[in-house]
């Protein structure tokens, strides 16, 4: 039986399940190299490949709107679907609305392992639902209203795998509706979510609401500040509507207006000489502190809220908060009597996982299991004899070692890695990443400039599994293999590993076992040898702004446009250097500033570049390249 499910919206992305087994999983950002693309068209033509006909088309859509296909009325995937068999065949379309919360509680759900569980969902805005759909879960007095409403956070119990029973539900609406009823654990309220919140703040400090780990990043150098306006409740239960403003159905805004101490704040930090500004103000750096305690807080009373209402001591945590890892670590701490299991493709992407498992789960009346996930190494498989076939005459080939890369590492070099099938989710895990050594002081500094990333984002690192608790407190937890945890360091290690370390003292880390990763793992222990360090500085292989790079010619083309000179294939055991072309580098650089300054005015330099190259040029390149 062959499965294709589709998840649109942002970081749309394609799963292919044959019988029951993920043939890959792919965000269709990898394919187009567009951030976030929702429209999973390049996933879809990949899918034939692998297979030359399907027998289910799952589309998973985030709210009612269907794809159309001209003047045909057609479904555009099914369209393209004709246009690409190899033969006629017949299939089935799965059109799945209203329901992204139970798509992504199924994500989760399947992938823990748990025969049952609760799953807690905290999500942006989940499905956009018109309030007259006939949705079970819906009180009959709110379906003939006619609003919108928006999926905040949802809690589900799981008796089985066909039974996703909602338990808690709360949307929000851009104009008040004040349905609440708490025998239920049904809310309708003005009041936004939790996710909604942080996109806020978000935005506040600079960023693109959905960048929120950006925010997670900043937190920890912002300090409780008693003249900022609480967002929750000391409850922690509402959000203030007075201070968050919802843009439905994406993102949101603080309402400085209403709030001197925040709108003095903006004035002043924008009316700043560049000379005297800091990258950030006091204020958006004690936000940013304080959305997170307080969301991260709120996701606890969530959590035991549904422990109490299912008696489940099995949680699974999921929806695009699933992937804040400070918020994981204090979980692990605040319930060390609960299983909890975050999910690792917890954002909008892993919702084709979830329709794909959950399709597999109905069609076969629920007689099979998936059993615990191990690795999400989902991405295709390419073939390791053709990575040298194209690359280009102006680089350099050479046999090599995982001595060999250790020592480059440990000389102070950047090296970046390539092997196997691409990692799913927004998380490197030693397939697509970039390395460097982490007991370098400055190492933080050097790989954020050459990544184009801002100075205060952290980095993560790999570790293998049997030496972490010398490390880390792992708060009672065995492994952390997809990076979902930002832990403390134990006493001493920051002065050990300080460009992995961040300023609150905690690092993101990824266990490694032979098992897991034979060839990431040898280059661990390779490095251990030199250094007495078992743990490499491990951030994804991409430039800042960019998705992970997907293909060997992604690879290439992001070490052409950096100052990264060195990638690894560990499994044909080469070393590829790209030589440095500076003016070439140079000019790519600005187009590449110049793109960012399209998405975002406030970040064009008012410098012009060396080597007398000005935005003026980069828009006239640009132009000629269009």
């Amino acid at each position: 039986m062959n499965i294709v499910s589709i998840a649109r919206g942002h970081n749309g992305s394609t799963t292919l399940m044959v019988d029951g087994e993920i043939v890959f999983y792919l965000e269709e950002e990898r394919l187009t190299r567009a951030k976030y693309d929702g429209a999973p068209l390049a996933g879809l033509i990949k899918v034939f490949d692998y297979v030359d006909h399907i027998d289910h088309l799952v589309i998973c859509h985030t709210h009612n709107q269907q794809c159309i296909l001209d003047w045909t009325a057609e479904n555009v995937y099914d369209g393209l679907i004709r246009k690409l068999s190899r033969r006629k065949f017949n299939y089935k379309t799965h059109n799945i609305f209203s329901i992204h919360h139970e798509l992504h509680a199924a994500c989760g759900y399947f992938n823990s392992g748990f025969d049952t569980a609760a799953c807690v969902i905290a999500d942006g805005a989940g499905s956009f639902l018109g309030m007259n759909k006939d949705a079970d879960w819906m009180p009959q007095v709110l379906k003939n209203l006619d609003k919108h409403v928006y999926e905040f956070e949802t809690i589900f119990n799981v008796k089985d795998p066909e039974d996703f029973d909602t338990v808690h539900k709360h949307l929000g609406s851009a104009e008040p509706i004040g349905f609440q009823n708490p025998s239920l654990n049904f809310f309708v309220t003005e009041h936004p979510g939790l996710t909604k919140t942080y996109e806020a703040v978000t935005q506040y400090c600079g960023f693109d609401a959905i960048d929120a780990g950006k925010t997670m990043g900043l937190a920890p150098y912002g300090k409780p500040n008693e003249d900022l306006p609480r967002f929750l409740d000391e409850k922690h239960e509402w959000v203030n509507r007075q201070l968050i403003l919802p843009t439905y159905p994406n993102a949101a805004q603080i309402n400085t207006l209403k709030y001197p101490v925040l709108l003095d704040d903006m004035v002043e930090y924008q009316n700043m000489s560049e000379e005297d500004k800091p990258p950030y103000s006091k204020i958006q750096m004690d936000l940013a502190y304080a959305v997170q305690e307080e969301t991260s807080e709120a996701m606890c009373n969530l959590i035991q809220k549904a422990h109490d209402i299912t008696g489940q001591t099995n949680i699974v945590i999921c929806g695009g908060y699933g992937l804040n890892c400070v918020a994981n670590y204090k979980y692990a701490k605040r319930f060390p009597d609960l299983n909890i299991y975050c999910e690792p493709i917890s954002h909008d992407g892993g919702t084709s996982i979830g329709g794909a498992k959950k399709l597999y789960t109905e069609l076969t009346q629920g007689q099979v299991t998936f059993g615990r996930q191990s690795s999400i190494y989902y991405g295709p498989q390419y073939n390791p004899d053709t990575y040298l076939d194209g690359i280009g005459d102006n680089v350099k080939v050479s046999d090599t070692s995982y001595d060999d890369i250790a020592n480059l590492i440990r000389e102070g070099n950047i090296v970046t890695i390539f092997q196997g099938r691409s990692e799913g989710g927004p998380r490197a895990l030693g397939n697509r990443s970039i390395l460097f050594d982490p007991t370098i002081k400055d190492g933080k500094d050097l790989v954020n400039e050459v990544k184009h990333r801002e100075f205060f984002r952290p980095f993560a690192c790999s570790i293998k599994k049997e030496k972490a608790n010398e490390w880390f407190d792992l708060a009672g937890m065995e492994e952390s293999p997809f990076m979902m945890y930002a832990v403390d360091a134990l006493e001493g290690v920051e002065e050990k590993i300080p460009s992995v370390i961040h300023v609150d003292g905690t690092c993101r880390i990824q266990t490694v076992t032979s098992e897991q990763n034979e060839h990431y793992y040898n280059l661990i222990d390779a490095f251990e040898k030199l250094s007495e360090v078992p743990i490499l500085f491990n951030t994804s292989f991409n430039l800042g702004g960019d998705p992970l790079v997907e293909t060997i010619e992604d690879a290439i083309d992001t070490l052409q446009n950096s100052d990264i000179d060195y990638l690894y294939l560990p499994e044909i055991q080469k070393l590829v250097t790209v030589p440095d072309n500076l003016s070439k580098d140079k000019v790519r650089e600005h187009k590449r500033n110049f793109r960012q300054f399209k998405r975002d005015t406030a970040t064009l330099s008012k410098e012009p570049g060396p080597e007398d190259i000005t935005y003026e040029d980069v828009k006239q390149l640009v132009k000629e390249e269009s």
